[in-house]
C-alpha cells in the first residue's frame, strides 16, 4: 500500500515552541540549459537551499510581541528564504525538511523558481 498526502502529513514533526517546520523542494534532475546534473550535486544543493515552504508553525512562533512588534514574518504556505545550512535537517519518506527558528526567516517571495544561493 503506498503512502497518501494524508499519510505523509501525520507523521511529519510537529515543530514545538517557536520554531517551524520547512520543505525543501527537489532541485531539478537538469539545468535549464538542459546539462544533467548528478545526484550527488543534487543533493548538495538541496542540502544548501536557502527557500522552502512553511508546513507547519510551533504554538509559541511569532508570539513574542517585543521581539515582532509588526507581527509574524511568515504563515503556513508561505515561501520563506532563510540562510544556507541553516536548522535541523529531518528526512521523512526520502523528502528533506528543516526545522528553523522563527527569527531565522529573512524574507517571503511569491514563487521559489529562480531563486538560488548566490556562488
Amino acid at each position: 500500500m503506498a503512502n497518501t498526502d494524508k499519510d505523509i502529513l501525520k507523521k511529519l514533526p510537529e515543530p514545538k515552541g517557536y520554531r517551524l517546520l520547512i520543505a525543501i523542494p527537489k532541485v531539478d534532475e537538469k539545468t535549464e540549459g538542459g546539462i544533467i546534473r548528478a545526484e550527488s550535486s543534487r543533493k548538495q544543493e538541496e542540502v544548501a537551499t536557502i527557500c522552502g515552504l512553511v508546513i507547519k508553525m510551533g504554538p509559541d512562533a511569532y508570539k513574542d510581541s517585543a521581539r515582532f512588534p509588526s507581527g509574524p514574518w511568515c504563515k503556513k504556505d508561505d515561501w520563506v528564504i532563510f540562510r544556507p545550512y541553516s536548522g535541523t535537517r529531518v528526512t521523512i519518506f526520502g523528502e528533506e525538511f528543516r526545522i528553523i527558528n522563527d527569527d531565522t526567516v529573512e524574507a517571503v517571495v511569491d514563487d521559489p523558481k529562480g531563486v538560488n544561493r548566490a556562488q
